[in-house]
């Protein structure tokens, strides 16, 4: 288990930078680990009664002190991070996050647009005192344009950015119906976006000293991912449909049905499709001028689809993969959450980590991915509970003593 606050040999790339993460539930907090993940200093602002969203956003919970609960999710994107809560609808609470943010390279806050302006918070007011600010606006539909004024969560946008067109069982088979993805992937799109965008703007910053403005929506974002399906459709003007497992580009590349089970196989290309023939004894498939290419294969899917099926029908879903590895086809299982973090190759990549809240909490996380040869990623403290750094930080940053911290107290700004 990694304790709380653990002391690392090689700072950070980012160890430099101080983040001031005003953003809640999930684009803007991705991006706000991410960032604390490579060694910047993140302050977390929370609102004193309940905090982020997220917090309660379960079952599951972890059971913190004095009765407290911190749902799962909420600590899937807060690690390395200093939660300070200020209630900033008060103007006392407002003037201290400015005060935070003239001491920071870096805003995120994921806000409807315009809705920081009352408080003083938003870009323009807080570039007037610090021109070298990088300032990150996460918005569903950006700061401009028609949709602007909306609220924007990922289950929509996956909808209205052509993402659930794309996904789940084609017409006519059961199921059938367009189909989020399992995991908020706009979400998440947006909030790595947000950090090339960031790093971007601090490298300019570095060249010329000006800070700029970033306008990350997640309706931008989704439709940037659609990638070779947006490409199928500005290119060729083929409208994408739902085709479950398949792909609208590669055959075979699918899952098909074995014994106990099913696999995924993946050919790439034609010398691994005439592999795949060989392993499961059906040389001449390649051979074959339907399939000898792949672009006669999308054109015989259907024909192919019920070869392969055949074929693997008869095999146990180990034997498949041990001999489609074998002869170098890829191949694998579709896992289960438990079978993904029992998998020797996740163990070996120590993608699972435990950090240590200063309650003695264990919480158990994924590792950031990426592995830098020499600025590796920490993981220095667990996701914070609410409000834990507040007299830290307002203490080290802003030099308040016990008096002050007494009457925001009574007050109710902290």
């Amino acid at each position: 288990m990694i304790g709380v606050e653990q002391a690392t040999v090689t700072p950070g790339p980012l160890s430099h930078l101080k983040v001031l993460d005003l953003s809640r539930v999930l684009a803007g907090p991705w991006a706000g680990q991410a960032l604390g993940d490579l060694g910047a200093d993140v302050i977390k602002v929370e609102a004193p009664q309940g905090g982020d969203d997220t917090r309660k956003w379960g079952p599951p919970f972890l059971d913190g002190p004095d009765n407290t609960r911190d749902a799962a999710y909420f600590t899937a994107c807060n690690r390395n991070k200093r939660s300070v809560t200020i209630d900033f609808a008060r103007p006392e609470g407002a003037a201290l996050v400015r005060r935070l943010a003239a001491r920071c390279d870096v805003v995120i806050e994921n806000f409807k647009v315009g809705g920081l302006v009352k408080y003083g918070l938003d870009h323009e007011s807080l570039r007037s005192g610090d021109p070298r600010l990088i300032y990150c606006s996460i918005t569903g539909f950006g700061q401009t344009g028609p949709y602007a004024h909306r609220a924007g969560y990922d289950f929509l946008v996956q909808g209205m950015g052509g993402l659930m067109s794309v996904t789940g069982q084609a017409d006519g088979l059961p199921g059938a119906a367009p189909m989020k993805v399992g995991v908020a992937v706009s979400d998440l799109f947006t909030g790595m976006y947000a950090v090339s965008a960031i790093l971007a703007a601090l490298i300019h910053r570095d060249r010329t000293g000006e800070g700029q403005h970033i306008d990350c929506a997640l309706l931008d974002c989704q439709v940037a991912m659609l990638a070779n399906q947006g490409a199928n459709w500005l290119a060729g003007g083929a409208v994408p449909t739902r085709m479950g497992n398949n792909h609208p580009n590669v055959v075979p590349y699918r899952v098909y049905p074995v014994v106990d089970g099913h696999v995924i196989v993946a050919c790439g290309n034609d010398g691994q499709f005439r592999k795949l023939s060989a392993a499961l004894g059906s040389p001449g498939l390649a051979d074959d001028p339907r399939y000898a290419t792949n672009e006669a294969r999308v054109r015989n899917r259907a024909a192919i689809d019920d070869e392969l099926t055949t074929l693997l029908a008869g095999l146990m879903r180990d034997e498949a993969i041990m001999r489609l590895e074998r002869a170098g086809v890829p191949c694998g299982p579709i896992n289960t959450l438990p079978d993904v973090f029992a998998d020797p190759h996740v163990k070996a990549r120590n993608l699972e980590i435990v950090l240590e809240r200063s309650d003695g909490t264990g919480v158990n996380g994924v590792a950031f991915p990426a592995r830098l040869s020499a600025t590796p990623a920490t993981f220095r403290a667990a996701p914070p509970l609410l409000g834990q750094h507040t007299e830290a930080v307002l203490g080290e940053e802003l030099g308040l003593d016990s008096s002050a911290f007494a009457c925001l107290r009574a007050q109710g700004v902290i």
